[in-house]
């Protein structure tokens, strides 16, 4: 604590040219304190001009203000000095690694307290004495410790560079401010030190200002990047909340399946072994049969034979088929690949009038639907949209089937059970949001598929023509983009428990946009 409070007070009493302890400490007008010989050099360079600054709070004086030493400040600051070299620990007067060291130690080199800029060499506390005690090294100029004393010499003239050329931007001596450099700007070091350290300060401030700036960037693309991750964290978990769903629906669709067809195997297996036993009855009979009508005719009997012939030859057909279509129980038929194949199931439809919402116009012959501004006007029916503008279609569809729909705008191309609400909120009553409708989403060559508010993402374009194809008996719903070729978008394995119809849902802010949907007549 006692050296900390030294090094403490020993900064009061530095010299803020050469930052070192005040040697022949003289006040200047304006308060502070230099070392005569520091704010002399300083002056000096100045002999140019006939005001004079401090180079600490840059106040100006005229004329040259006279320097006398500070005897009694003198006093204090040789105190400091002894009590900072008394304060010093053994070991950290010593010179280490990157320390410059005392030029003039025979053994143990010690630290370097100050180099001098006349004799060319560093000394420690104890050397340095002699330039504080005998007259002529009083006048020396020292310096804070540098071990590249030698680079402040001119190499040309070998004197002490302490002047600032500012046409050429070096350091020069006086010698060659006479010569090669006569008649250039030229100011002494501190004085170039001083404006420079100003300009330091200033780009000191704007690389600061450039910090917080670049900082600022940094902190936004830390909070992008912390979004994009909260943003696939999300993803990533509706997605395998959705494929969990898939999954759940494909095992339940497996398990009724394979329910489905051991009943219908149990069924038909009791039927064979029922038909199996009838038959071996039968064939009973009919050896019993044989075996009369071979006795029959082994009789001469005329008269016998002839009564007994009618009965016994008389035979009832058989009301039991004995063969079962296997492959007709058991296997469902492949889904088809390409659009011929498709084409075989085309079916023929038209938009149900009493279903369309008033804000649905249908025209060419009820297949196609537009969505307009102004209500149509179609008489009161109990299975008309009252809330959304949707319309279902006139046929039920169970079997195979296939149809396309051109669209345009936003527009849901669905199938929906014909019990879904006209009525009520729109879960129940939208194409999508319930588990009585599956829809197909389209806007912008993008779409997505939606069943009981569930909502998937489809990451493949759509073009303005799509493909419908239901297999009702085996749970199969395919949505298709048709261009050149057909690209399948979204498939659904479920089980329908009723027949379905067609439909499509024009949201209404859609209205002015000249949104369309139509059910194309296919060859």
């Amino acid at each position: 604590m006692e050296q900390q409070g030294a090094q403490m007070d020993s900064a009061k009493f530095c010299c803020s040219i050469c930052l070192d302890l005040l040697k022949d400490p003289v006040i200047i007008p304006c308060g502070h304190s230099y070392c005569m010989s520091c704010i002399k050099d300083c002056w000096d360079g100045e002999e140019h001009k006939e005001i004079y600054s401090c180079p600490q709070c840059s106040q100006t004086f005229t004329p040259r203000p006279v320097l006398l030493k500070n005897t009694m400040l003198e006093d204090v600051v040789e105190e400091v000095r002894k009590t900072r070299l008394q304060a010093a620990p053994p070991d950290l007067c010593y010179a280490g690694p990157g320390d410059v060291a005392c030029d003039f130690c025979t053994t143990r080199k010690r630290k370097a307290l100050k180099s001098c800029q006349v004799c060319l060499a560093s000394y420690c506390e104890h050397h340095l004495q002699l330039h504080y005690d005998i007259a002529p090294l009083k006048k020396h100029k020292l310096i804070k410790p540098s071990a590249k004393i030698q680079e402040n010499i001119c190499s040309r003239h070998n004197e002490v560079m302490k002047i600032f050329c500012r046409t050429d931007q070096q350091c020069i001596c006086y010698l060659c401010s006479m010569e090669e450099h006569k008649g250039h700007h030229t100011v002494s070091a501190p004085a170039e030190w001083t404006e420079k350290q100003k300009e330091l300060e200033v780009s000191r401030q704007k690389l600061q200002q450039r910090i917080q700036d670049i900082e600022k960037d940094v902190k936004v693309l830390q909070q992008e990047v912390e979004e994009i991750n909260r943003s696939a964290d999300k993803a990533v978990e509706d997605s395998e909340e959705i494929f969990t769903e898939m999954i759940t629906k494909i095992e339940k669709r497996r398990s009724d399946v394979k329910q489905q067809i051991r009943s219908q195997q149990k069924e038909e297996v009791s039927r064979a072994v029922e038909v199996q036993e009838k038959l071996k009855q039968e064939i009973a009979e009919l050896r019993r049969k044989d075996a009369e009508l071979e006795q029959l005719s082994h009789t001469e009997d005329h008269i016998h034979f002839l009564q007994n012939y009618p009965s016994l030859s008389c035979l009832s057909e058989s009301t039991h088929s004995p063969s079962i279509n296997i492959l007709d129980v058991f296997l469902l038929p492949p889904e088809p690949k390409t659009r011929n194949e498709f084409l075989q199931y085309s079916c023929q439809m038209r938009l149900d009038r009493n279903t369309a919402h008033r804000h649905l116009s249908l025209r060419k012959w009820s297949r196609k639907a537009e969505l307009m501004a102004k209500e149509e006007i179609y008489p009161p029916h109990p299975e008309r949209f009252d809330e959304l503008s949707q319309v279902l279609s006139r046929e039920s569809l169970t079997g195979h089937c296939y149809w396309e729909v051109e669209w345009k705008g936003r527009v849901y191309i669905a199938v929906s059970y014909k019990d879904i609400s006209r009525k009520g909120t729109r879960d129940a009553c939208a194409f999508g949001c319930n588990d009585k409708s599956w829809a197909l989403f389209c806007y912008n060559m993008n779409c997505h598929f939606r069943h009981n508010n569930i909502k998937t993402e489809i990451p493949l374009p759509v073009s303005s023509r799509v493909g419908v194809y239901l297999d009702h008996r085996a749970g199969i719903l395919s949505f298709y983009s048709i261009s050149k070729t057909m690209t399948l978008l979204h498939r659904v394995l479920t089980t329908f428990t009723q027949p379905l119809h067609a439909g499509f849902w024009l949201p209404r802010f859609d209205v002015g946009n000249g949104a369309t949907a139509e059910l194309c007549k296919l060859k």
